[in-house]
């Protein structure tokens, strides 16, 4: 497989991840965190970091704003429990 071809299924992967999680409200970052080692939160920094290092200006709130799919204060107080 050529590297292009990697890099879009591997864009497409996580953005399936990405929309499976903004469905999921159910699930807690606690409970992601017990049984997989990661959150939302995690996804946010990873983001985050991997624009940075791209040389792109990104706050955590707007890494955040990608992740949840919304303003993580307006995720918090609709599904947080």
């Amino acid at each position: 497989m050529d590297k292009q071809t990697q890099i879009e299924i591997e864009a497409a992967a996580f953005r399936q991840l990405i929309a499976h999680l903004q469905t999921r409200t159910d699930v807690q970052n606690i409970d992601l965190m017990n049984l997989a080692g990661f959150c939302r939160n995690c996804l946010s920094k990873w983001y985050l970091a991997a624009a940075e290092e791209r040389g792109k200006e990104m706050g955590y709130d707007a890494a955040r704003t990608i992740i949840y799919g919304m303003p993580y204060s307006e995720w918090k107080s609709q599904y947080q429990k």
